[in-house]
């Protein structure tokens, strides 16, 4: 028996809408029917991250921690930490150690009484947020070096006490507010893997909400440490119909079918089919996230107590 010899089947995003509405009962014909079954794909694969880990977006990342900054900007497309360590000696493969970091609440933090105290980090706290950019009524009143600490703007009413700023392409983290002279101190550069550079008046300040990592203690000076990290992020979007989807192979029945009950309930042809489809995407999901898990052994110790 002659086989093909290849294992490289994929589906581009045309292919799967074409499989979606030929299932939800009528054929893919205009250009609508395309930017329709794009934005429903585009909602479906946000679903998906509502609905628990997809393995493949995992991806590991570090952070070079400084001395008197506590908190970090995550990439944007960040929807969460699975995992962390804080890692020493990260420059001396002969020294190295990775030593766990506790992650801990909004509330757990906004208790510790001594947000400054500097030492070897071992708590953390996700900040959770949409990574969206947002303008604000206020320029740079004057030009800034790319090493700057302070930067004075023409307003800071309705800013964060602390927080980042986004300045053209550079992400900046700022520690507090002057409000009498309109400055940000304690100004950190060049953030959320971004460079530093120098800005001139007039450039327009923009809020950035990034999804972030503090820990405390802040890091103090007495060696080098090294956030590691292990984020899940967002599926990229479907595209203009000519690349493959974002997904590991094994997920292609459940997008296919996913994607064919959203498309029927906006067509008058698939009101008969919803019932199945819906039953159908959720049987292919059920499968694919069964398969899309760890295989791993797993040791759970019962903790004794003994009363007095």
């Amino acid at each position: 028996m002659t086989t093909t010899g290849s294992t490289a089947f994929n589906l581009e995003f045309t292919e799967i809408a074409e499989e979606a509405f030929e299932r939800a009962g009528r054929e893919l014909r205009s250009g609508y029917d395309l930017r329709t079954a794009r934005r429903s794909m585009n909602l479906m694969t946000i679903e998906w991250a509502n609905r628990g880990i997809n393995m493949w977006t995992i991806e590991q990342g570090t952070i070079d921690l400084t001395p008197g900054l506590s908190t970090y900007a995550l990439p944007v497309d960040t929807i969460d930490l699975l995992d962390h360590v804080i890692r020493t000696g990260a420059n001396v493969s002969s020294t190295q150690a990775d030593l766990t970091i506790t992650r801990i609440s909004v509330s757990t933090y906004a208790s510790i009484p001594n947000k400054i105290t500097q030492a070897r980090p071992i708590q953390i706290w996700i900040q959770r947020l949409a990574g969206d950019t947002a303008p604000t009524p206020y320029d740079l009143a004057s030009t800034i070096s790319s090493t700057a600490t302070t930067i004075t703007l023409t307003g800071t009413n309705n800013l964060a006490s602390a927080g980042y700023i986004k300045l053209g392409a550079e992400n900046i983290y700022y520690g507090y507010i002057d409000s009498a002279t309109n400055t940000l101190n304690n100004c950190f550069r060049g953030q959320g893997y971004t460079t530093a550079a120098a800005h001139t008046v007039g450039d327009a300040v923009y809020v950035a909400n990034l999804p972030a990592a503090t820990v405390w203690p802040t890091p103090d000076n007495s060696q080098q440490y090294q956030l590691v990290y292990w984020r899940l992020r967002r599926i990229q979007d479907a595209g203009k119909g000519i690349e493959t989807p974002d997904m590991n192979f094994r997920f292609l029945p459940c997008v296919v079918a996913g994607l064919a009950y959203y498309v029927a309930m906006k067509i008058p042809e698939g009101t008969d089919r919803l019932q199945m489809l819906k039953q159908a995407y959720d049987e292919q999901f059920d499968i694919a996230a069964g398969e899309d898990r760890e295989k791993a052994a797993v040791r759970f110790v019962p903790r004794m107590y003994r009363m007095a």
